[in-house]
């Protein structure tokens, strides 16, 4: 199993104003983390994609390219890359780039985000929430897998024989498709043969297994390779020395951010005891001491019936630079070498 993190390059804001404070700094110590992990041997650092005032990640390409220059092995991807509201020939020309940069380190995973910030702001319609997708998709698809495309849609002008260039390094650019709760964009994924990133910040991660075992099923009705098949975990986490320091430094922080975010959605606010019980046996939280974290990713693999990558996103916990690189030298040094030997103590 591979081990990760997710970043949307959380931000410091003026409680006054609303606006970013120490926008420089913020970004320098996002790229010295992603240059530890990598140092740390973690397998794969993603970067969101959100369009608002509380993060810095709406270029994740500028700054998975900055990563490329300064790492040597970690993979680099979007998580997720919200292709509803890009143009699908632009998407693949900044990756491919990138991956040129990198030396075949890029991948991409691709969904409709959580937030719709990207809509307005591009000039769509959010009638158009599933054709957008579904039709860019398909676009994005037709140019991985061909050098000159003949295409037509409803949402993009025609291409007739066009090349796109320039071509990524790798022969199959690897393209994961990011999904939530809906049963749809899993069989989607199985049904075009795409790996899944299944994003779960809520609930018990075992109700999840239908909606992977549908993934698993359209993929063989398809006819495509099992071995292609991959199935990752994208959950909130963090890890330190003891749970109880875990759960001290993350908390406030993750409780602050989720409520806020809450408070947009019209969502309860989350209590003290929620909080406890997702980060029980069966919560999708991943907080606490090293083994701790380790057993409970085997068992969310075990309920999942295997996982092939994990990734921890810890910016809505409020933490410090400092906090953050400690939890990614935890997990790289103690999490890691328990989980990839199936072990915890």
């Amino acid at each position: 199993m591979e081990i990760g993190f997710d970043s949307f390059g959380s931000a410091v804001l003026d409680e006054a104003t609303g606006e970013a404070r120490h926008a420089e700094r913020s970004m320098a110590e996002l790229l010295d983390r992603m240059v530890h992990a990598d140092r740390m041997g973690i397998d794969v650092f993603g970067m969101g994609e959100h369009h608002r005032p509380d993060y810095f990640d709406s270029s994740p390409v500028t700054i998975l390219a900055a990563a490329a220059a300064r790492t040597e092995r970690i993979k680099l991807t979007s998580a997720v890359t919200v292709l509803s509201a890009a143009d699908p020939v632009r998407v693949f020309q900044a990756f491919a780039t990138l991956d040129l940069i990198s030396k075949g380190r890029t991948e991409m995973t691709v969904g409709r985000g959580s937030f719709i910030d990207a809509f307005p702001l591009f000039g769509y319609d959010l009638a158009h929430y599933d054709e957008l997708f579904t039709e860019k998709l398909d676009l994005l698809l037709k140019i991985r897998d061909n050098k000159r495309v003949t295409w037509s849609g409803r949402f993009r002008p025609a291409l007739n024989d066009q090349p796109v260039y320039p071509r990524p390094s790798q022969d199959l650019f690897p393209i994961w498709l990011g999904v939530g709760g809906t049963p749809a964009s899993f069989a989607r994924a199985g049904t075009l043969g795409l790996p899944l990133m299944v994003a779960v910040i809520g609930g018990e991660t075992h109700r999840f297994r239908p909606l992977v075992d549908l993934y698993r099923e359209a993929w063989h009705e398809a006819g495509h390779d099992p071995a292609g098949m991959r199935v990752g975990l994208h959950s909130l986490g963090y890890v330190a020395e003891t749970t109880e320091r875990a759960v001290e430094d993350f908390y406030p922080g993750h409780t602050r951010t989720m409520n806020k975010i809450g408070r947009e959605r019209g969502w309860r606010p989350q209590s003290r005891p929620h909080f406890d019980a997702q980060r029980g046996p069966l919560g999708a939280l991943l907080v606490g001491g090293p083994e701790e974290v380790a057993e409970k990713i085997l068992r969310h693999s075990e309920a999942l019936g295997g996982i092939d990558r994990l990734t921890f996103q810890m910016d809505s916990a409020e933490l410090s630079h400092e906090q953050r690189l400690r939890a990614i030298e935890l997990i790289g040094q103690e999490v890691m070498p328990r989980v990839k030997d199936g072990v915890t103590t």
